[in-house]
């Protein structure tokens, strides 16, 4: 099992850590795929681009692939299906033009004005989150292919025992890190399988294509001035030790710590993007795991809403304890599981927390602890998400602090629609901002280890 994609991408990484001194391009299929490629692309130092193809469904039966279509006017079509299904090719083009108009458009939306990564003489390594059919697989490989790769590599985390029958000879060399009987389905290996939205897509593939000049809103706002500081770190929380991610722009107006919900990590593309947004607007970010690797191990340990407030409290009082940190006013942001967590460290006395952001949070987690916040607190809820809709409702109702409820139309539990994700980052840079920028206090000069701060 893996946890999700990330996990997933780290494992494959790993898999793949001889290829780090090949002129290689790592191309993620969308957009799931995108998210293990990113993982994959740190872990061996390469670029990462998208490889664009599209499932071509049988008419009357669109979830049954007949074949698959990809850039450069690659097409796979699987003749048995085809024949099976009595398809026809007035049938065939009818879909294939359909399909042509969505891979252009998620071209555009992808890579903006970026030219695809170059392809000539380099080793290819196509990823996925997994391979069923195989025929989106064995597209994506001919694009890369037809690019001019002098070698193509398929790498996935999971597929079926019978994989390599059904690639053929379209990748040179295929690597899955497991091949498991029974096969169902590729979500079955994947305890957090949900959807992957456009905008985690294009975040990943942007900050690839510049990962130092971090973009605030890459569909809006102008491009910021790279972050000085911009590092692992190791994070010391009472007893334990947690890896950390630390981003301090110039000048920063405060430091919002992350919080992430049950099965998440500093790696999770959502918090990754929230954040980019939020250092463009000036402010530091702080993403760490709550947890060490043995504790994660114990499920336990992942809902313990009280162990995770603490971890959260001891952290504030590292930053608040050294260096340049010191000076800067200190905001949570919350995910799921996490936002209970951030909700009950605010209520610590003395916590001193500047404002709150609750993303699709279980409040009730914390329900004893409500009255005890003093920060001032936003909560966003998908609209779709009706359960945990009415319960921010009632915890906000519990609370004494100043409180704001935004619900953002068309969003599920996981913000994973497109835009909706871009919404919400942008509700918490603004509460952000807003809670900060008047606080007053020393404002850092990031810079030299951040450890120079001025009034």
């Amino acid at each position: 099992m893996f946890e999700d994609r990330s996990d997933a991408g780290r494992r494959l990484g790993a898999r793949l850590a001889g290829l780090a001194t090949r002129p290689v391009v790592v191309l993620g299929l969308p957009r799931g795929g995108v998210v293990v490629a990113a993982e994959v692309a740190k872990a061996i130092g390469a670029p990462l681009d998208v490889v664009l193809v599209r499932k071509l469904g049988v008419p009357f039966q669109p979830e049954l692939a007949m074949g698959a279509i990809g850039e450069d006017g690659v097409r796979v079509i699987d003749d048995e299906v085809v024949r099976a299904a009595g398809v026809s090719e007035r049938e065939i083009e009818t879909v294939e033009r359909v399909e042509r108009a969505e891979l252009a458009r998620r071209a555009a939306r992808f890579r903006g004005d970026r030219l695809p990564v170059p392809l000539e003489g380099r080793t290819a390594v196509v990823v996925d989150d997994g391979v069923a059919t195989g025929s989106t697989a064995r597209a994506a490989c001919r694009v890369a292919r037809a690019r001019g790769a002098s070698r193509v590599v398929l790498a996935v985390p999971v597929a079926p025992p019978d994989w390599a029958a059904r690639m053929g000879s379209d990748a040179d060399e295929l690597i899955a890190l497991s091949t498991p009987r029974p096969f169902f389905a590729i979500g079955q290996f994947y305890e957090d399988f949900s959807q992957t939205g456009d905008d985690v897509v294009a975040a990943l593939l942007e900050e690839a294509a510049n990962p130092v000049a971090r973009q605030g809103d890459p569909l809006d706002d102008p491009p910021v001035a790279p972050a000085p500081v911009d590092e692992e770190l190791e994070v010391v929380a009472g007893p334990v030790t947690l890896s950390g991610h630390l981003t301090v722009p110039d000048s920063a107006l405060g430091l919002v710590v992350f919080s992430h919900g049950s099965g998440s990590s500093r790696h999770s593309p959502r918090n990754r993007y929230v954040a980019s947004l939020l250092n463009g607007a000036g402010l530091a970010t702080l993403l760490f795991d709550l947890l060490t690797p043995e504790e994660e191990r114990d499920r336990a340990n992942v809902f313990d809403i009280g162990l995770l407030a603490g971890r959260l409290g001891d952290v504030t009082g590292w930053i608040r304890g050294g260096g340049g940190l010191a000076g800067l006013p200190v905001g949570y942001f919350g995910a799921s599981t996490g936002a209970a967590a951030a909700l009950w460290a605010a209520a610590e006395p003395g916590a001193d927390v500047a404002a709150v952001v609750s993303r699709g949070g279980r409040p009730d987690l914390a329900a004893a602890r409500l009255g005890g916040v003093a920060a001032p607190t936003l909560f966003i809820v998908g609209g779709l998400d009706r359960v945990v809709l009415d319960l921010n409702r009632h915890a906000r109702a519990m609370m004494r602090c100043e409180t704001r409820l935004v619900v953002v139309r068309g969003a599920t539990h996981l913000f994973e629609e497109p835009g909706t994700l871009r919404s919400a980052a942008a509700l918490s840079r603004d509460w952000f901002v807003g809670h900060m920028a008047g606080r007053g206090g020393e404002r850092l000069l990031a810079g030299g280890g951040f450890q120079l701060s001025t009034r």
